[in-house]
Formats: structure tokens, C-alpha cells, sequence
């Protein structure tokens, strides 16, 4: 009995660190839960219960013992679908029977603390480089591309170290599109830009949470209302502090 308790306890423990580990990168509700009942019905547990919301999981597991329960605490989150579909693939392993329990517990360990992100100079310059192609998608004109290029990489830069200094995402993410309002204001105003409104709009692409949007629908139409409503508040509030670091560059200025 001792015995299959532990082993209970070690099921759960892998499906809670794949779901811990797909939430925090930016999986949707429904694709967590499916997946760690999905892992424990492969590990000979049929009747599993999850519940997930952004900022929590909770597991339980039943058995011919008493059902055994277990919550993790979720404070961290950022968008890293690669650690997605990493997880898939080894709840695909699990599944198909290629993986026992301790194979499983290990990739997962190995998983979590892998740091799979690109360099910081490969992300200020991909979103330098979308933030001029949003201008363009926009109805900008070439000519302020490379503006546009400026102000996005610039505010990105901002964002990411605020955020390193600053755990409130509200903050850096105001701090960043008001870098980006400065910027592209002054841009225009000695010339090197024409049209304020696209470069800006083309430069605050890069902080819009889209990923965060998508997940709040996804999770509303599979009927997971508290995460999505919750999802769809983040992202609110991301959009409102985009919008008041450029309110008020503009309001100044």
C-alpha cells in the first residue's frame, strides 16, 4: 500500500511539473488539462482530475486508496512555445509507451530548467525588424522604415530590462511604449521620420499581446471561463499601459 501510494505521488508529480512547465510558457488551459490526464491515464491512473487556472494548478488522482490532491502556485509566465511542444512530444512518448516514469521525470527536470529563449541581441533585432514591417503593413511609408526600426528595437531594449528590474509587467511595458512615443516623436521632429502615428503604431506591435488574446478566446469557447476571463483582463491591462505610455509622450509634447 506504502508502496503504491508513493507511486501515486510520483504520477502526479510528473503530470504537475508538464503542466507547470506548459502554463508558464504560454499554453492554453484546455491543452494543459488535457495533457496531464492524458500522461496519468498512461501511467495507469484512468480517473484524474485537473484545474487550472493561470496562476494555479490543482491535481487530484483516484484510486483504490483515498483520492490524493496536490497544488502548485504558478508566479511567472512569458510566451515559450517551444517548451510547449517540447512537452507534447514527451506526453506523446508517455503516451505511446516509450517512456516510463523515472525517463519521463527526468526530461521534464532536464525541460524546466533548460533556457530555450534566443539571445538578447536576436530579440531586439527581430522586433526592430517586425516593428518596420508593421509600420509598412499599416500603410506606412519606406520612408519610415528605419525609424520605425529604431523606436521598436530601442523600446524593446527598455522593456526587457525594465522587466528584469521591475517584476510588475504593467510598469515596464508603460516604461516601454513611452521610450517608443519619445523616440518616434523625436525621429519626426528632427526629420529622419514624416508620419508619427505609423511609426509609433509599427513600434508598439512588438508589446501587444497576442499570443495572451488568442489563449483568452480559446479558453472561452472550451468553456474554461475563469482562465480566459482572467487571460482576457491581462491582456487588457497590457493594452491600457501601452496605451498610456503613449498618451502621455503625446500629451506632453
Amino acid at each position: 500500500m506504502e508502496n503504491e501510494k508513493t507511486h501515486t505521488y510520483e504520477i502526479m508529480e510528473v503530470c504537475l511539473l508538464a503542466g507547470k512547465i506548459m502554463l508558464q510558457s504560454g499554453g492554453e488551459t484546455y491543452r494543459v488539462e488535457d495533457t496531464m490526464m492524458r500522461m496519468a491515464a498512461a501511467f495507469g491512473i484512468e480517473n484524474s482530475h485537473s484545474y487550472v487556472t493561470p496562476t494555479g494548478i490543482i491535481f487530484s488522482a483516484e484510486g483504490a486508496e483515498p483520492t490524493k490532491t496536490k497544488l502548485i502556485r504558478i508566479s511567472t509566465r512569458s510566451t515559450d512555445l517551444k517548451k510547449v511542444a517540447m512537452v507534447n512530444s514527451i506526453s506523446r512518448r508517455i503516451t505511446s509507451g516509450e517512456l516510463n516514469l523515472e525517463s519521463a521525470l527526468t526530461l521534464l527536470k532536464e525541460l524546466d530548467a533548460l533556457n530555450v529563449t534566443f539571445p538578447f541581441m536576436v530579440q531586439v533585432a527581430a522586433a526592430s525588424i517586425a516593428s518596420g514591417c508593421f509600420m509598412i503593413m499599416f500603410m506606412g511609408e519606406w520612408i519610415d522604415f528605419i525609424p520605425a526600426m529604431l523606436s521598436g528595437g530601442v523600446g524593446y531594449i527598455g522593456f526587457l530590462y525594465f522587466h528584469r528590474y521591475i517584476p510588475v509587467k504593467f510598469f515596464s511595458e508603460f516604461l516601454a511604449s513611452f521610450i517608443i512615443g519619445l523616440l518616434s516623436f523625436f525621429l519626426v521632429k528632427i526629420g529622419a521620420g514624416q508620419q508619427l502615428d505609423k511609426i509609433i503604431i509599427g513600434s508598439v506591435m512588438t508589446l501587444v499581446p497576442g499570443l495572451l488574446v488568442t489563449n483568452a478566446v480559446r479558453d472561452l469557447m472550451a468553456g474554461h471561463l475563469v482562465s480566459g476571463l482572467s487571460k482576457g483582463a491581462e491582456a487588457l491591462l497590457t493594452a491600457f499601459a501601452i496605451g498610456s505610455g503613449i498618451a502621455v509622450v503625446l500629451s506632453f509634447l
